[in-house]
């Protein structure tokens, strides 16, 4: 199998990439990025040998045409994914998520090649903290942020080219990820190198705001099980009961750490910043046979904490950047 991967350079898609080389070696693996802020080569250095990189924009359609023509797959991780970000400046959002999106989907068109569209749960928008619903793969889309707005749109876009043009392409919205090689702009890895480099930890808000994390390599393996066993045309829903609120995922990485559960600071919350995700994934586990190996955060979360403890020399040139960024939007609050 022929595969191409874009974004394999970002966090889920290098750590997708990782894993493909690990389990399925009958597979040639191209990975298509951009290397903007959030994708580093250094990701893909151990692996860099049994792969094919090429450096380039998604949304380029002769570069994404000529891929796609020597590809028997095609994995669309490549995404403009902080939130943050897309309330300073939308545009890189719509190119990359739409347009990029749209590139993808006229290839795999024009030489029928199997497609498989990676999305996220913001798409739904969110969830009252007293609601004991979840999303499901019937829930109406609601985004709230340029970032999820965006998805919405390539996510509708890839049911469009199904329904209309016949493509062969499976979508997935994953819940919140965590684990190595994610970008320190990104909550967890924020707290846990703010933690090894001495600064303390920085809340939104109350704390309240609940997420549904997710390992990363649970997320990946489910991707596979999709493009394997999935229906064409069907969206599944990833995520693993991992539901707690920011408060206490701060807290948690304190106390593995070996710090005081208190040693942090809040900061005012984001705009539109959104309650509550919570991803029903009972779809994927019953029909595809498909269940996450870090059911327990805890035990997730202490190994990633290890992995940025370990790998200094990859977040370190990017942390500096991160917290000026920061600085400059962040008010602190009375705890």
């Amino acid at each position: 199998m022929k595969l191409l991967v874009t974004g394999g350079a970002g966090f889920i898609g290098a750590n997708f990439v990782h894993q493909t080389v690990a389990e399925r070696p009958d597979v040639e693996i191209t990975v298509l990025d951009k290397l903007t802020y959030a994708g580093n080569l250094e990701s893909l250095a151990p692996v860099i040998d049994a792969i094919t990189f090429v450096h380039g924009d998604v949304a380029d359609t002769v570069l994404v045409d000529r891929l796609v023509a020597d590809s028997d797959l095609v994995v669309h991780f490549a995404a403009e994914s902080h939130n943050d970000n897309s309330l300073a400046d939308p545009s890189p959002f719509v190119q990359t998520n739409l347009v990029g999106t749209f590139a993808l989907l006229e290839a795999v068109r024009k030489h029928d090649v199997r497609y498989h569209h990676i999305s996220t749960d913001e798409v739904y928008g969110d969830l009252a903290l007293d609601d004991p619903a979840k999303f499901t793969e019937t829930t109406a889309y609601n985004p709230s942020s340029p970032y999820s707005s965006t998805k919405a749109g390539s996510d509708l876009l890839v049911r469009a080219w199904v329904r209309s043009f016949g493509v062969r392409a499976t979508l997935s919205n994953c819940s919140n990820n965590y684990g190595p090689y994610q970008h320190v702009e990104k909550f967890i890895p924020r707290q846990i190198t703010n933690v090894l480099t001495g600064v303390r930890p920085k809340l939104y808000g109350t704390g309240t705001n609940v997420r549904d994390w997710i390992h990363v390599d649970d997320h990946n393996r489910a991707v596979w099980t999709i493009i394997d066993k999935g229906e064409i045309g069907e969206t599944y829903l990833i995520g693993a009961d991992g539901e707690t609120d920011n408060r206490t995922v701060i807290e948690t990485v304190l106390e593995l750490s070996g710090q005081d559960r208190a040693a942090f600071d809040f900061v005012t919350d984001r705009p539109g910043h959104d309650l509550r995700y919570a991803i029903d994934a009972t779809r994927l586990k019953t029909e595809l046979g498909w269940e996450p190996v870090y059911k327990d955060f805890g035990s997730g979360l202490h190994a990633t904490i290890e992995w940025y403890r370990a790998n200094e020399a990859w977040w370190r040139p990017h942390k500096n950047a991160t917290e000026a960024a920061y600085r400059r939007t962040e008010r602190p609050l009375e705890a």
